[in-house]
């Protein structure tokens, strides 16, 4: 099963890095490296039953249904960092 709670400290630098990551990339270089980020942390998983999980989550439905459930887990929706509320996209 996918942990859909906050479980990552500083979770407001990883964006942050994640952000800083992508500049000065072109939209195409953007999307590839997002890419090989899933790839990446899909291999660090190593499970398929939970990659699918987070597959379904992702696109904004509960796991093993056709569409979202309310009463199961929900997808995560990135929201701008605290300290980034300042900063030029």
């Amino acid at each position: 099963m996918i942990n859909t709670q906050a479980n990552l400290p500083a979770c407001d630098d990883f964006y942050e890095a994640l952000i800083d990551a992508h500049q000065g990339l072109s939209t195409a270089q953007s999307h590839a490296m997002n890419a090989r980020l899933v790839l990446l942390l899909a291999n660090h998983i190593g499970e398929l039953p939970v990659l699918l999980s987070a597959l379904q989550l992702a696109r904004g439905a509960a796991p093993g249904a056709a569409g979202a459930a309310a009463d199961g887990p929900q997808a995560i929706t990135p929201v701008a960092p605290v300290h980034a509320a300042g900063r030029q996209a």
